[in-house]
């Protein structure tokens, strides 16, 4: 399963948003309706899966489920083995 697929599962339940609505475009807050404690527990989520840190700074900046797909990608092959 592609990273964007697992992102797209993880959204789908942490939210209970309907898994077809869900595109690389969707925002968290203005589409989902995530708030500020949403989004840390689906960032520690993301973490656990991926098993990866994303810093404070750097989820602040992930807005839309693109972007935390992106994120995951680049800190997956910039991990060391």
């Amino acid at each position: 399963m592609s990273v964007e697929q697992r992102v797209i599962d993880i959204v789908s339940e942490h939210f209970a948003y309907d898994k077809e609505k869900i595109t690389r475009n969707t925002t968290f807050i203005e589409e989902i309706g995530a708030d500020s404690l949403d989004i840390v527990e689906f960032v520690m989520e993301l973490e656990e899966e991926f098993d990866i840190q994303i810093p404070d700074d750097q989820a602040e900046k992930i807005k839309t489920v693109g972007e935390a797909v992106d994120y995951i990608d680049t800190a997956i092959k910039n991990k060391p083995q």
